[in-house]
């Protein structure tokens, strides 16, 4: 009897060593479900700007504000608004324009549209494109 009663004590023994390891199990079982199943618990967080954040956000504020003025001096038409590297380079025609011009009374000031248009008759299409583009250049033709 004593040989059953020790087998006895030690399967109880055995028994609750496994039903305490069933019990980590479970409790390792649900708490890796909770993970998997996508409960989230509140998360917050907060956003602080930076100083070269704000340092960009000036610098785009300014360039906003140049593109304004540019864009106001363009519509006016005024040249001695605009900054240098936006004016043109080119500030004297081609000789070929100038004698040209020339023949006909034209100048180096300002050029009226109507008598250029009446000094390039005899021109080509093309050329009278050219012509017209680098009087713009220039600076002589709006």
């Amino acid at each position: 009897m004593e040989i059953e009663a020790a087998v006895g004590k030690g399967l109880a023994e055995r028994l609750e060593a496994a039903a305490l390891l069933l019990e980590r199990t479970m409790s390792w079982i649900e708490e890796r479900q909770r993970f998997l199943s996508g409960e989230v618990e509140k998360i917050s967080a907060t956003v602080e700007t930076s100083r070269r954040e704000e340092e960009l956000l000036a610098k785009l504020e300014e360039a906003e504000r140049e593109l304004v003025e540019l864009r106001a001096a363009a519509a006016g038409g005024s040249r001695e608004v605009l900054p240098k590297a936006l004016q043109p380079l080119r500030r004297t025609l081609p000789s070929a324009t100038a004698e040209m011009l020339a023949k006909h009374g034209i100048g180096e000031s300002a050029v009226d549209v109507r008598t250029l248009d009446a000094a390039m008759v005899g021109l080509s299409l093309e050329q009278r494109i050219a012509v017209k583009s680098q009087l713009r250049r220039a600076g002589a033709m709006a």
